[in-house]
C-alpha cells in the first residue's frame, strides 16, 4: 500500500499524541511558567509531528531523512525539558513515566523509519 499522506504514518500519529499530552500536562503548570518552561516544552512537542509532515511533503528521501533526524532531536529536547519540569515537581511521576514511554517509542519509530528510508534505493 502506498502512503498518500503523512497522516497515514504511525510515527506522525504518535507525535500528535505527544503534543496532546504535553498540552494537557503543561496546562497544569504554575501560571508563572506560561512563557517559560510550559512554552519551551510545547515547542519541541509540536516540532516532532511537524517535521515528519514537512519531510514527507518534500517528496525526496534524503530530505525526509533529514527532517526525521530533526524530529528525533526534538524528542531529546523535550525529554530534557520533561526532566527539568519533573525536578521542579510540575509533572507527577505517573505523567513523567508515560511521557518518557511515548518519547522512547517515538524515537524508536523515527530511527526505524530512517533506517528504512536509507535502505530503499
Amino acid at each position: 500500500m502506498k502512503l498518500r499522506s503523512y497522516k497515514d504514518l504511525d510515527v506522525w500519529k504518535k507525535g500528535i499524541e505527544i503534543v496532546d499530552f504535553i498540552y494537557e500536562v503543561t496546562n497544569r503548570f504554575p501560571k508563572a511558567e506560561i512563557y517559560g518552561l510550559s512554552s519551551q516544552m510545547q515547542r519541541p512537542a509540536v516540532s516532532i509531528p511537524s517535521n515528519v509532515a514537512e519531510g514527507f511533503a518534500r517528496q525526496h528521501k534524503k530530505e525526509f531523512v533529514q527532517f526525521c533526524y530533526i524530529a528525533l532531536g526534538s524528542c531529546a529536547e523535550l525529554e530534557t525539558q520533561l526532566i527539568v519540569a519533573h525536578n521542579r515537581r510540575y509533572v507527577p511521576d505517573e505523567d513523567t513515566g508515560r511521557l518518557e514511554e511515548y518519547l522512547d517509542h517515538e524515537s524508536r519509530m523515527l530511527m526505524n523509519l530512517i533506517k528504512s528510508l536509507n535502505q530503499k534505493s
